[in-house]
């Protein structure tokens, strides 16, 4: 298992994701990805 109750876990992963998608590409990711989220969201509850 991968363990993400420890914070240390997931400050690795988050300059993972940093490293890996380059700082001005994480805005637009979050954003698109709270839209995903969000229409989940909207279409589970009707």
């Amino acid at each position: 298992m991968l363990g993400l109750d420890n914070p240390i876990h997931i400050l690795f992963l988050l300059v993972l994701v940093l490293l890996v998608f380059g700082a001005k590409r994480l805005p637009e990711i979050g954003s698109s990805l709270g839209a995903g989220l969000r229409g989940f969201k909207e279409s589970i509850t009707g």
